[in-house]
């Protein structure tokens, strides 16, 4: 009777096991639609934000996301209007400017003990530039870049901003009840750090836009818009973001004369300075510090196992996965022992 017992046991155990291997093979192929999910939830995060204001005075939440659609698509129209024209124009100038800058460069390094390392960066450059390329048309025609899920990713914004509560509460129904509370606060938690996160990094990103446009164009550099859009958009990414973004500047600075990149690199240096001791402890102070370490190896991560789409959100995943960890496991409940003996 007892080595049936164990053996119905055993055959349980081994079919817990086979069932969550299944499950974590079926959730890898479905990576892609993961992604585009939390490319929601990170989208409604940002609506929240905006309607925050509107909540708080007692407006009614499907006025307050109407009000806030609205509003942020006549902007962006507004900003198409105003400026994509000339937009449009400075990118197409970088993309005529750069292979110039570059070749200008290799010709003035060529007999220095530096031409062979810039050409083992030039071909390394354009290795990486291949790759990246041929991983965004992938990310392009999986995860978003048809108009069906792009349509899915905007519908589903809307309607996780629209009814959080309703994900919320058929998400804590999959866990234990007596974990329900726990998972519920640290969801919570989570939730908000990533919003005070994202509105923070838009007010950095912007901030940094301006700054490198404004200070490319003082210095004479070429195409300085452009460059100011390609900081502000890159600063998404912590850490790598704005080295990408300095080197298209420092190029065609480059192709002014080298003491304008010379300056275009210490302007470099003091507006990431500001962002990184001004912007970002503000970003913090309401949302969570992140180790830069940690941060850097979750870049990396995310790009090895997701491509470019992983880079893309590997902060705020990390955000997430930074507050959940020390809700539900580094902050435990103190026992009752232990209570006692702090007690006395």
């Amino acid at each position: 009777m007892q080595s049936t017992y164990r053996h119905q046991t055993f055959t349980e155990k081994a079919m817990i096991v086979l069932a969550l291997g299944v499950l974590g093979l079926v959730l890898w192929q479905l990576t892609g639609l993961l992604l585009l999910i939390f490319g929601a939830v990170v989208g409604a995060c940002i609506l929240q934000t905006c309607m925050t204001p509107l909540l708080n005075r007692g407006a009614p939440r499907w006025l307050a996301l109407l009000i806030v659609v609205i509003a942020l698509a006549l902007l962006l129209a507004g900003i198409s209007v105003a400026f994509g024209s000339q937009v449009a124009s400075e990118l197409e100038a970088l993309t005529s400017l750069l292979p110039d800058a570059w070749e200008q460069m290799q010709e003035r390094l060529e007999g220095s003990p530096l031409e062979p390392l810039m050409e083992n960066a030039g071909e390394r450059a354009g290795s990486m530039f291949e790759n990246g390329i041929a991983q965004f048309g992938m990310v392009v025609v999986s995860m978003g870049g048809s108009l069906v899920n792009f349509f899915a990713l905007i519908v589903g914004m809307i309607y996780f901003a629209a009814q959080p509560n309703v994900y919320r509460q058929g998400l804590l129904l999959l866990a234990p009840i007596k974990s329900r509370d726990k998972l519920a606060h640290a969801l919570d938690e989570s939730g908000k750090a990533l919003r005070f996160w994202l509105g923070g990094q838009l007010v950095a990103m912007a901030v940094t836009g301006l700054l490198v446009g404004v200070s490319m164009w003082l210095l004479g550099v070429p195409a300085p818009l452009g460059l100011g859009l390609i900081a502000g958009l890159l600063d998404f990414v912590p850490l790598v973001g704005p080295l990408i973004a300095a080197i298209p500047a420092l190029l065609l600075a480059y192709t002014v004369s080298p003491e304008t990149a010379l300056f275009a690199l210490i302007a470099y240096v003091i507006i990431q300075q500001i962002e990184g001791n001004v912007l970002q402890p503000l970003v913090q102070q309401r949302a969570v510090s992140l180790p830069p370490a940690m941060l850097l190896f979750s870049l990396f991560a995310a790009s090895t196992l997701f491509g470019v789409s992983g880079v893309l959100l590997a902060a705020p995943l990390t955000v997430i996965g930074f507050v959940l960890v020390n809700e539900l496991y580094v902050q435990r409940d103190e026992e009752p022992g232990e209570q006692n003996s702090a007690q006395t």
